[in-house]
Order: C-alpha cells, then sequence, then structure tokens
C-alpha cells in the first residue's frame, strides 16, 4: 500500500475520488485546509484517524508531511489508448531525479498536457516523493509507462502528433518555432539530454536561448519555459 504525503497530494488525490483506505492528521492540527480534508473524506466515506505528530514524523522518516498523510492503492500507470485526442504530450526521455519528474508532471498539468510519457527502464518511477514534487497533479495528469521511448514516437507520429526534441544544440529557438498540433515534446534526462535514437525521431530539435555562462536548465525548468510558449500559442485550446 503507498502513501500520499502532504495537504495538497492528499486534498487533489480527494478531489479526483482516487482510491484511498484511510488518512491520518496530526492531533491539534487545523485551519482551512485541514477542515476540507476532513469534510471530503466524510463525503467520501473514507476513515480518518487523528495520531501524534510524532507517529506522522516516524511514518514519513524525516519528510515534512503538513500534519496529513493518506494510504491507498499503488499508484497506477496509464496505457497510451486512454490518452486518445490529446492536444499535448510530455514524453521523458530518462529523467532520473523524483523530485524533477514530480515538478515535470505539475507544470505539465498547469500547461494543460494531458499525459506524461515515461519509459519502464533507467527512468524515475512514480513514487511517494513523485507524488509529493507533483503537489495533486498525479490526481489529474496521467503518467504513462513504455518499454520503448523511440517505438513510442513512431506510434505518436502515426497518429498525427508533431514530435519537438529540447536540445541545447537544437537548430530551431522555442520562440521561433511554429508548433502544430497534435503536440509531443521530448525532454532529456539531467546532465544527459536527448538519447542520440531519440533524437532523430524528432521532427523539430528546439533550444531555449541563455544569456548566462551556464548551457542549459534543470529539465523540470526548461519544461515549464517551452510548454508556456506553446500555452501562448494555443490560447484556444485553454481549458
Amino acid at each position: 500500500m503507498s502513501s500520499l504525503i502532504g495537504l495538497n497530494p492528499v486534498r487533489e488525490a480527494l478531489r479526483a475520488k482516487l482510491l484511498l483506505d484511510r488518512v491520518l492528521i496530526a492531533k491539534g492540527a487545523g485551519g482551512p485546509r485541514i477542515q476540507e480534508i476532513v469534510d471530503l473524506c466524510r463525503q467520501a466515506h473514507i476513515p480518518i484517524r487523528f495520531e501524534p505528530r510524532a507517529t506522522l514524523d516516524k511514518i514519513c522518516n524525516g519528510q515534512a508531511h503538513q500534519a496529513v498523510i493518506a494510504f491507498g492503492t499503488p499508484a497506477k500507470y496509464a496505457g497510451l489508448e486512454n490518452i486518445g485526442g490529446a492536444q499535448l504530450l510530455v514524453v521523458l526521455d530518462g529523467v532520473e531525479d523524483p523530485h524533477n519528474l514530480g515538478a515535470i508532471v505539475r507544470t505539465a498539468n498547469a500547461a494543460g498536457a494531458e499525459a506524461v510519457i515515461i519509459p519502464e527502464r533507467r527512468a524515475a518511477p512514480v513514487t511517494e516523493t513523485v507524488a509529493k514534487a507533483a503537489a495533486g497533479a498525479l490526481a489529474h495528469t496521467p503518467v504513462v509507462r513504455v518499454g520503448n521511448i523511440t517505438r513510442t514516437l513512431e506510434d505518436l507520429k502515426e497518429k498525427g502528433y508533431w514530435i519537438y526534441g529540447l536540445d541545447e544544440r537544437g537548430t530551431e529557438l522555442h520562440t521561433d518555432v511554429e508548433y502544430t498540433t497534435p503536440t509531443a515534446f521530448v525532454f532529456g534526462g539531467e546532465g544527459k539530454g536527448l538519447h542520440e535514437l531519440v533524437k532523430k525521431h524528432c521532427d523539430v530539435l528546439v533550444r531555449i536561448p541563455m544569456a548566462g555562462a551556464i548551457a542549459s536548465l534543470n529539465v523540470s525548468v526548461a519544461a515549464g519555459v517551452v510548454l508556456f510558449e506553446w500555452r501562448r500559442r494555443h490560447p484556444a485550446l485553454l481549458a
């Protein structure tokens, strides 16, 4: 059984009506956000237990829990067949840091992406750390786990997607590209970037212009820059 730690992940899981076994709240904790979680639990008939804060500290092993922990079924991955009709997808080529994965899922949700696609190997899986970094976005943005990224890009092309890879040596600035929909953005792993074979499966390689001495941004920050440029170009697709 997996756990969700923190106010936002638990609240969004409850709002999305995910299956939760029980919710722990630290004794003495209060405020409108705690009360909202209590109300949502009662509406969904999910048991609430009020425990000493030290108990929650021990369960979280030092992580900041904000007085709330939920337990439920392990995270389930969506399938490609579940994201038909998506106009914006995020594909990750070997992102191994769970904090980056969670941050990208959160950013993808905010920008309107319908799903995040990750490989089965040499990449961070969905964990409690990812869920916390995503701040509840996992309840709304499915993560698809695939066996092979290049084969998945081929499948997406057959379905009409244009594939844009982010690469510091890309030939096009991210602000100059006319993004064609449906769109899939591919972001590489920390320090390594896109694999060569993945680059060859991209229709366009784009780069973010850098003014300082550092050649590239953290992958989660770069994803935010590019995804919100896409969002700015497609206001009619705003929810």
